[in-house]
């Protein structure tokens, strides 16, 4: 009788005081070796997307048309169209994929590179210029982080070269309650037209090498909750979980201290 209430009690005390696993991102695998295979493709241009274009060569005054800063001051902005509006050097992706570029007119960018866009600009340009130089940036990364995070909402990127760790401290990291085996990213694709939710394990050294490693433009991060923090949100008393795990300990000991007695 005695082994058995001992039993019972280490059953208790080991099943009410399991540690959380999985608490260390990238623990599994070999994490420099990966690491150093990561692959950073480039953003995807979207509908929408603020893009800074700035067009330099030898001869300024030839180069002047096609840049809206001095087109703006020399009082020819209807060349640039609908982006007239918009501050000095910056086009706006239209619901079709185009820019409206001075002198070149639409230019079709939705799904490119910046490089990809810079290359159809540069050869563009040539027939007008000679060694033109073309820079793009994008002025409005954004992305959004839900669930079980430190500050959740929709955040903009500092920098175009964002991997989902950087995302994560942007929204104050992961809680230790969060699951960072399960971790849902929300992508719109081209190819489909619709959004793709992505299951993504970060405790894994691999994720480096997933296509999802570095996000795009309107990304969605959702951080689920671990199982004991969902029982406990889905009940009347939130403290319901650590009340039920007390009580275990608190009964072995009872059987602990009986047993003794005896």
């Amino acid at each position: 009788m005695k082994k058995l209430l001992f039993f019972l009690l280490i059953i208790s005390l080991v099943t009410s005081c399991k540690p959380k696993q999985n608490m260390i991102y990238m623990s599994n695998n070999n994490f420099q070796q990966e690491v150093s295979q990561a692959r950073y493709e480039g953003l995807r241009i979207q509908e929408g997307d603020m893009l800074e274009i700035i067009v330099t060569a030898l001869d300024d005054l030839a180069v002047k048309p096609f840049n809206r800063t001095t087109m703006q001051k020399t009082g020819e902005e209807g060349n640039a169209g609908g982006n007239a509006r918009l501050g000095d050097n910056q086009y706006q992706v239209t619901s079709d994929g185009y820019i409206s570029f001075p002198v070149l007119g639409n230019v079709y960018c939705k799904g490119m590179t910046k490089q990809q866009l810079k290359t159809e600009l540069d050869s563009r340009l040539k027939q007008y210029l000679t060694d033109p130089v073309v820079t793009v940036r994008h002025l409005n990364f954004n992305i959004s982080i839900l669930g079980d995070v430190g500050s959740p909402g929709q955040k903009t990127s500092p920098t175009e070269r964002l991997n989902i760790f950087q995302a994560l401290a942007l929204a104050g990291d992961m809680r230790d309650s969060a699951n960072r085996t399960n971790v849902k990213l929300i992508r719109y694709s081209e190819e489909s037209g619709k959004d793709i939710t992505y299951t993504l394990d970060l405790s894994e050294a691999s994720i480096v090498n997933s296509p999802y490693y570095y996000l795009q433009q309107n990304d969605i991060l959702y951080v689920e909750p671990d199982k004991n923090k969902q029982i406990a949100a889905n009940t009347t008393n939130p403290n319901r979980g650590l009340f039920l795990q007390l009580m275990g300990v608190v009964l072995g000991l009872v059987t602990f201290v009986i047993a003794l007695a005896r």
